[in-house]
């Protein structure tokens, strides 16, 4: 996404009463690091992965009814690539 779309994007949250989730995810980040109080962060491009896709991938089933087919294709992956990630988090489709 360009510079420009985002700042359109972020205006149109604005308008919505909406946050972005980029916005979320600032702000979660800066209390993280605050709450470390010092202790050096680490692995921390993995845990927020984890952190995220879980619940995408639980959201995005449930949307999709368990179609794996269509959640594969809202999620913009391949169904293989969204079976290994299912089983990777432990979740049943």
């Amino acid at each position: 996404m360009s510079p420009k779309q985002a700042s359109a994007n972020r205006k149109q949250s604005k308008l919505n009463g909406a946050r972005l989730l980029s916005e979320h995810v600032e702000e979660s980040m800066t209390q993280y690091f605050e709450a470390l109080n010092g202790t050096p962060p680490s692995d921390i491009y993995r845990m927020v992965l984890e952190q995220v896709e879980d619940p995408l991938l639980r959201t995005v089933m449930n949307y999709s009814e368990g179609n794996q087919s269509r959640a594969a294709e809202i999620l913009g992956m391949n169904r293989g690539t969204l079976r290994k990630k299912l089983k990777q988090y432990g979740i049943d489709a």
